[in-house]
């Protein structure tokens, strides 16, 4: 059997986002994106050899409905549901069953039945080897819902031979599943589940040697982005998994609650086994609004010193901000503009607050009448879907670019990456894996040709940094992501 995977792209040819990564295919004159969607490898994995698999992710290449597929599966999100709708569409209109899984069509099975032959509702491990035998036997069922979770120690390691992983940033790998809190305006609880469930360490360091015997890139070490929701929830399993992660030679980040900074035995064991990043959800700078999202492991932190913790060991805090709660008012927007630039927080990931469905949020909302409309493709936080209490959604929403503008200025970021640059932040990850020189004449050979265009700010940027790309104490990649995220910025 002939098997589509499928990932839809994550943003409108006509609107950018946070994620579309199209400013780095232009400047690199290739299509490229941050990295695949896990679904993907992990059901290739799940599926037996005899069937022959085809990826496809839209963010980086076409769909070939042409290609004879028997089968197409698609992986959903909310904020790219309709697109995934349209293409499970196109493929049926080709006599291909189509089949829906994912953490939206897990929320809203009913509505994606509507558009797919069957739904997948949980995760697949499961399940899978029963769509399969189904379809082959022409009984496809509408419905697959997996009984409990999957014990992650007996799944198979992720197969990625069928993704063009040359085309990526950066590998994905999860090493454990669940979350023990319960925001309000998260999902991930819902659909993982309280219990944190953890791989081996066998497992993890097996798959990432795997991911290392691949072909090498610009640089010497492979990036890994650990999709864990919190990977220090599970401590012990943490700790020997970072003891571990040392001998495989690569750069990683990952996600934490913001508790880390109080654990320095991990903060050292991470940073010396190539972490350069935690990804940390601060939310919001009000009491109440934590209060609210039942966010309290925030509130027994003073987000200050936090950050100057962890950064201490040379890992940056790459922060995450929701705005709109209930508590926010426009007054909000400057506070929360002073406090990332009074940290120097370098790449803040900026939030409408948006209602997914799956949420306690969500369901909230909706019994009080504040949700909008249901038109997923604006449920990408860069949009306003319900209705705010303590301004207007228009305010909101003006408050939210002039955020993303302030804090994304070149001027902005040249303050900043100058802050970096003086204390020599990225001294081990340039000692431990420097970029090649020819990477950064190219780099800097780019940058030159972007000089004479219209973007005046940007030629003042480009003209301060020139001098600046051949340090040793600039890492170049950083300097991309930067100028990619103000051109997001300043286009919305």
């Amino acid at each position: 059997m002939k098997i589509a995977l499928v990932i839809p792209r994550n943003s409108s040819d006509s609107s950018g986002s946070f994620y579309d990564y199209n400013f780095y295919s232009t400047f690199l004159l290739s299509k490229k994106y941050l990295s695949y969607l896990l679904a993907i490898p992990t059901l290739t994995a799940l599926t037996p050899q005899e069937h022959e698999i085809r990826v496809f992710d839209e963010n980086i290449e076409d769909i070939d409905y042409n290609w004879g597929a028997d089968l197409a599966g698609i992986t959903v999100r909310t904020m790219f549901a309709k697109r995934a709708y349209a293409i499970a569409e196109n493929f049926r209109q080709k006599g291909v069953k189509v089949i829906l899984g994912g953490i939206h069509p897990s929320m809203r099975p009913d509505e994606a039945l509507q558009y797919c032959d069957s739904v997948v509702v949980g995760e697949a491990e499961n399940v899978w080897a029963s769509v399969l035998r189904d379809v082959d036997d022409g009984d496809l069922k509408r419905i697959y819902k997996a009984e409990g979770f999957a014990e992650l120690k007996k799944s198979p390691i992720a197969v990625r031979t069928a993704i063009s992983r040359g085309r990526y940033f950066s590998d994905v790998v999860q090493t454990t599943k669940g979350c023990p809190f319960s925001c309000e305006f998260c999902s991930v609880h819902a659909f993982d589940g309280q219990r944190i469930r953890n791989r081996t360490v066998e497992q993890v360091i097996q798959e990432i040697q795997e991911i290392n015997d691949s072909p090498s890139t610009y640089k010497k070490k492979k990036a890994i982005f650990f999709a864990d929701d919190n990977i220090i929830a599970n401590r012990q399993f943490a700790r020997e998994l970072f003891i571990q992660l040392k001998q495989c030679n690569i750069n990683w980040m990952c996600q934490a609650s913001i508790n880390i900074s109080q654990e320095d035995e991990l903060l050292s064991l991470m940073r010396a086994s190539g972490c350069g990043a935690i990804f940390i959800g601060f939310e919001s700078l009000s009491e109440k609004n934590l209060t609210s999202m039942n966010k309290g492991v925030n509130r027994k932190f003073e987000y200050e010193t936090a950050i100057k913790k962890i950064q201490l060991h040379g890992i940056l805090v790459h922060s995450s901000f929701i705005v709109g709660y209930d508590d926010d008012s426009p007054e909000s927007f400057d506070k929360l503009i002073h406090f990332i630039q009074e940290n120097n927080l370098l790449v803040p990931l900026i939030n409408i607050l948006t209602p997914f469905p799956g949420t306690k949020l969500f369901k909230r909302f909706e019994k009080v009448g504040r949700i909008l409309h249901k038109n997923w493709d604006e449920y990408d936080t860069k949009h306003v879907v319900y209705s705010p209490v303590g301004m207007s959604a228009e305010e909101l929403l003006a408050g939210y670019r002039r955020i993303l503008r302030e804090v994304y200025s070149f001027h902005a970021i040249l303050k900043k990456l100058n802050h970096y640059w003086q204390i020599d932040f990225w001294q081990q990850s340039n000692r431990l894996d420097p970029v090649k020189l020819r990477y950064r004449l190219l780099f800097a050979i780019r940058l030159s040709t972007l000089l004479v265009s219209f973007n005046l700010r940007r030629s003042r940027f480009i003209i301060q940094i020139l001098p600046k790309v051949f340090s040793r104490r600039v890492r170049i990649s950083t300097l991309l992501t930067l100028m990619a995220y103000n051109d997001f910025a300043y286009s919305l």
